[in-house]
């Protein structure tokens, strides 16, 4: 439950191959350059390296096994191209969402069948991830909009160790009004099993359907959120 990375993009999975793989491969890159003599000479080298090490730095993530200290920025994975969404991620015939919830500080706890006939919007993220941190005022205006119609929104924290006694202050900053909790490990290892990215935010519709899942929250990121929310509220209720 701590392993999860920030993530400022959005992509269809089909479209890239794992973040792990790409960092392993520009890793390899670097290694081959410093090991080969170019016929160019060594500052045609050094210019290649440099501009391997920059995209390799594009690829870094933000592992909440080792969080960021208050005044350091989360590194961001990429800039985002806006709008597109993973797949639901692939699971068990075993498995069931159902019965799968979360606890709130209070000690309540909450599972997913509850919240039929209403929109629930679950979201993943840590007080520390700044692409999280970006996202919580666009959820809290949504929840206040829509929130007579039938919109639940819960925000699960996965940053690790001691990151949720962080959420109290995290709550007061953005003056947040809707449920944070902490998910089940199995709830976080059914959802969010096929990328370690953060924010993750999953829009269910009124008979617990997923309508949209998104990766990261960048610039345009909050209108397809709406989008989803409206097409949720469209779906009647079970």
């Amino acid at each position: 439950m701590n392993r999860w990375q920030s993530s400022t993009m959005e992509i269809k999975s089909s479209e890239m191959p794992p973040l792990r793989s790409l960092r392993s491969s520009a890793v390899l890159c670097v290694k081959k350059h410093f090991q080969r003599r170019d016929r160019r000479g060594p500052q045609r080298t050094l210019k290649r390296v440099v501009i391997l090490l920059c995209c390799l730095v594009s690829l870094a993530s933000c592992n909440s096994n080792d969080p960021p200290s208050v005044n350091t920025n989360t590194p961001v994975i990429s800039g985002p191209p806006t709008g597109t969404t993973y797949p639901m991620p692939p699971t068990g015939r075993a498995a069931t969402l159902a019965n799968m919830g979360w606890e709130s500080s209070d000690g309540k706890r909450s599972v997913f069948s509850e919240y039929r006939g209403k929109v629930l919007v679950l979201d993943f993220y840590a007080t520390w991830c700044v692409p999280c941190r970006d996202s919580v005022p666009h959820l809290v205006s949504m929840q206040k909009k829509y929130e007579d119609q039938g919109l639940v929104v819960v925000g699960l924290n996965v940053g690790g160790p001691g990151d949720d006694q962080k959420v109290p202050e995290f709550a007061k900053e953005f003056s947040i009004q809707y449920t944070l909790a902490k998910p089940d490990e199995d709830l976080a290892n059914f959802l969010m099993g096929d990328s370690d990215g953060i924010p993750q935010t999953f829009v269910f519709d009124r008979q617990g359907q997923l309508v949209q899942r998104f990766v990261g929250f960048g610039p345009g990121t909050g209108e397809y959120l709406d989008a989803a929310i409206v097409t949720g509220l469209k779906i009647p209720a079970p």
